[in-house]
């Protein structure tokens, strides 16, 4: 059997998480040719312009405040297929997780895009109960990858039956090495209302992947897991640090690998100020299998030229989005891709 290491550059609980199998060895070393790439892009609305009377869409169609059409949807499904392509340097990313994607369809329309047609992507998504309408979804190349499992877990509020967000997307995947690699794809609440109010939001999906992970490695010490996502908080904030990443069992330990990463950058900017707001985080048998050293390990941001544009008001660049409020502005998103390499050796 082939082990795995891993070179990093930068997204329903239960008892069926029972019948999850285990398996694989990953450590972490330098990159190497044969690798497996995993990303991780928020896409800015990628909605279709036909109305659905389920969602909260309407300001994505014809006749709705964005005037969005069929035309400008292809040129959005466009670019996200070329900044896509563009996370793997011109050979496409093995596994991608999506946010603020609107449906199945335009994820399958995504990859039978020119671009990335080719690459044969099969595509995991599940209609959530986010009250904008927008899912998380997967897609990732069969030629590299078998897809073991697959579910959404929901982020629930017991005292707020009416609480609603998107679902953590969980997959179980094994190399064509026959080592299993445990992703969870998140798009946790906005700070919708202030960072403070909405932080409770975050800490009980923070709970919940916390939730999941303690499952897993419940069966498996050594199990090899990869969170990604857009977080909506910093790696320093309370979600992450104390509800996710911290842990009374150094077994169990989850490691964010933003928090070695320079506070003048980030995948994300407001007023200014850059911020990662889309983040890895790994288990501890990710690393080198010995100690828990980050020094060892760079985590980066995809920041190509062609993603990015002057900022007007504040001095720098800042990523070139698809819209400006209401205004459709034609460029990518307002997020920056991040992603890592799986790499296989002898």
């Amino acid at each position: 059997m082939e082990s795995i290491s891993i070179r990093f550059f930068l997204t329903r609980t239960g008892l069926s998480f029972l019948l999850i199998l285990f398996g694989s060895s990953l450590l972490s070393q330098s990159g190497a040719p044969g690798s497996i790439r995993v990303a991780f892009y928020n896409v800015e609305n990628l909605f279709d312009p036909t109305n659905d009377s389920t969602k909260n869409d309407d300001e994505f169609t014809p006749e709705g405040m964005r005037n969005w059409s069929d035309y400008r949807y292809r040129e959005k499904s466009n670019r996200m297929a070329k900044a896509i392509l563009s996370i793997g340097e011109w050979e496409a990313p093995d596994v991608v997780g999506l946010a603020e994607v609107e449906n199945r369809k335009v994820v399958v329309d995504l990859t039978q895009t020119e671009v990335l047609r080719k690459f044969n992507y099969e595509v995991v998504h599940y209609e959530s109960p986010d009250r904008r309408g927008i899912d998380v979804a997967m897609i990732y190349r069969k030629d590299k990858l078998n897809l073991i499992y697959s579910k959404p877990i929901p982020v629930l509020m017991p005292e707020d039956p009416s609480f609603a967000t998107r679902d953590v997307l969980y997959a179980k995947l094994v190399t064509t090495g026959k080592d299993t690699i445990h992703i969870m794809y998140c798009h946790w609440p906005s700070r919708y209302g202030g960072q403070a109010q909405s932080e409770p939001k975050r800490i009980l999906a923070a709970q919940t992947v916390r939730g999941v992970t303690d499952s897993i490695f419940g069966f498996d010490k050594d199990a090899k897991i990869v969170i990604a996502g857009d977080f909506n908080d910093e790696w320093n904030n309370i979600s992450l640090r104390n509800y996710l990443t911290n842990s009374t069992d150094s077994a169990f330990t989850l490691v964010n690998l933003m928090a070695q990463l320079p506070a003048s950058q980030g995948s994300h900017r407001y007023r200014g100020v850059w911020s990662y707001l889309d983040q890895v985080i790994v288990s501890k048998s990710l690393m080198d299998g010995k100690d828990l050293d980050l020094y060892n390990l760079k985590a980066e941001i995809c920041n190509h030229e062609f993603l990015l544009e002057k900022d007007e008001k504040y001095p720098g660049q800042k990523p070139f989005r698809s819209f400006i409020g209401m205004k459709y502005h034609g460029g990518f998103s307002d997020h920056l891709p991040i992603y890592i390499d799986l790499i296989q050796q002898d």
